[in-house]
């Protein structure tokens, strides 16, 4: 059975660095796309960034850009998101989420590309 598993949440104050990760477990599962998500409190789930598997053209929300990197390790099947330069707009719960088999890179930003997610792991941060 597939598993992500975020780590990393915590509280910041604004202007901080966090990093996420996550791992993902069970059996030979290589993600083709693996993404970040985060959802704030009474807002709708939205997209942070994806990677694909060969790394290249990561996708990012405008909102992260220039603050947030994603990064995988494929021989560890993980996906981390450095998060410099917080917010407090940046508040909100992060979900890992990945997809097994190809798409465009016109679809990562939609929830309903993704076949798995994580948990979700909170990110706070203070003004």
């Amino acid at each position: 059975q597939v598993q992500l598993v975020e780590s990393g949440g915590g509280l910041v104050q604004a202007g901080g660095s966090l990093r996420l990760s996550c791992a993902v477990s069970g059996g030979t599962f290589s993600p083709y796309v693996m993404a970040w998500f985060r959802q704030a409190p009474g807002k709708e789930r939205e997209f942070v960034a994806a990677l694909s598997r060969s790394g290249s053209s990561p996708a990012y929300d405008d909102s992260v850009k220039g603050r947030f990197t994603i990064f995988r390790e494929n021989a560890k099947n993980t996906v981390s998101l450095q998060m410099n330069s917080l917010k407090p707009e940046d508040t909100a719960v992060y979900y890992c989420a990945a997809r097994s088999t190809y798409t465009s890179a016109s679809a990562y930003s939609s929830t309903r590309t993704y076949n798995y997610w994580g948990q979700g792991t909170q990110v706070t941060v203070s003004s």
